[in-house]
């Protein structure tokens, strides 16, 4: 989850809201922000993100096996 920053103003704005609170809504409302801080942020591995390719083989052979998969186009495809 990515990170908001707040001005000033716009940090007033939001305790003006909170500000008429009971006691225990605020309490709360403090604890879940407290334990938001304690929250370390985990480490994303970004082979699990992007399906990395798993493969044994050099970059000349995986080249080489693409070329020969090429199939050639047909000139005429019939589709007028």
């Amino acid at each position: 989850m990515a990170n908001l920053t707040l001005n000033n103003r716009t940090l007033e704005k939001y305790f003006g809201m909170l500000r008429g609170l009971d006691n225990l809504s605020k309490k709360k409302l403090i604890i879940k922000l407290t334990e938001s801080l304690e929250i370390k942020e985990e480490k994303v591995d970004l082979k699990t993100l992007f399906g990395a390719w798993e493969d044994n083989k050099d970059s000349d052979e995986i080249i080489k096996e693409i070329r020969e998969s090429r199939v050639e186009k047909a000139e005429d495809l019939g589709f007028e």
